[in-house]
Order: C-alpha cells, then sequence, then structure tokens
C-alpha cells in the first residue's frame, strides 16, 4: 500500500464512491420510466422482478466504489483504474442504449463489452489486492445475468428493441 494519511484515503474512498455513484446517476437519469417499460417487455420466465434492479445496483455501485479505493491505495493501480473508469463509463451508458434508444442489439454487445471489461478489471485489481477483486465479483456475476436478460428481452421484443 502506497504511503497515505487517514485524511487521503478517507477522501479517496469518499472520492471514488461519489464517482461510482456518478455512473449509477447518469445511468438513473436514463432509467426514470425503466420499471414501466421493463414490464411492457415480454420477458424470459427466468427474468428478476423490476423491484430488485435498484437495490442491487445501489449495492454493486458501493462495492465498485471500494474495489476501485482499495486498488487505488496500491502502487501501480493506474492501468487497471483506467480500465475500471471505461467500463464505468460503458455501464452508465447501458440505460441509455436499452431504456431511452432502445437499440437492443447494440445494448446486448454493450453489455459483453462491459462484461469483458469488468472480467479484466477484476483480474487487474486482484493482482493489486485480492479483495479488491473479490468484491468485484457480484458485479461479474449480475452482468452475466443482464447479458443474457438483454439477449433474450431483444430476441423476445424485436418490435420494440429491434
Amino acid at each position: 500500500m502506497r504511503e497515505l494519511s487517514r485524511s487521503q484515503q478517507i477522501k479517496g474512498l469518499i472520492g471514488w464512491l461519489v464517482l461510482a455513484y456518478l455512473a449509477a446517476a447518469i445511468g438513473a437519469i436514463a432509467s426514470v420510466n425503466a420499471a414501466a417499460f421493463y414490464e411492457t417487455l415480454q420477458q424470459p420466465a427466468w427474468a428478476p422482478p423490476a423491484w430488485l434492479f435498484g437495490p442491487m445496483w445501489t449495492t454493486l455501485y458501493g462495492l465498485m466504489g471500494i474495489a476501485a479505493w482499495l486498488a487505488w491505495r496500491e502502487p501501480g493501480a493506474r492501468p487497471a483504474l483506467v480500465i475500471f473508469l471505461v467500463q464505468l463509463a460503458l455501464n452508465a451508458l447501458w440505460s441509455w442504449l436499452y431504456f431511452v434508444w432502445q437499440l437492443g442489439a447494440i445494448a446486448f454487445i454493450g453489455t459483453v463489452v462491459l462484461w469483458a471489461l469488468i472480467l479484466i478489471t477484476l483480474v487487474m485489481f486482484w493482482r493489486l489486492k485480492p479483495l479488491a477483486g473479490v468484491l468485484l465479483a457480484p458485479y461479474l456475476a449480475w452482468v452475466s445475468l443482464a447479458c443474457a436478460l438483454t439477449w433474450s428481452t431483444w430476441q423476445l421484443n424485436p418490435q420494440i428493441l429491434g
């Protein structure tokens, strides 16, 4: 770990959490009517209920911010943090692709790319600080589900997400 004062560490933690929740807010703006839109879609039987997405994403963004903070404290973290920021931006963009612009194919491709970037980030964070990588595992799992759900809803609703 780099030598950081307690004050620097607290400011760093707050900064990474703010950044993660800023991405959440950008996605949330696009998701204002997401629950209503989601309910209109034909969905696979295994689709999670709409109410689950908010609490799940709130938790995952918190874990992302903490993971980034843990990685940030380690020497040589810059490349991993750049990948983290790229995946965070793509994460925020996805809600716009799917809910606002209703681009099923592009949203699906976005989830595949996002999944790959999360995996890369997880591995890079793990190498810096194993706990930072572990904290991204639930995010990777949820985006795996999101990828399958995006594909399924796109295929089941070509008239809306065509």
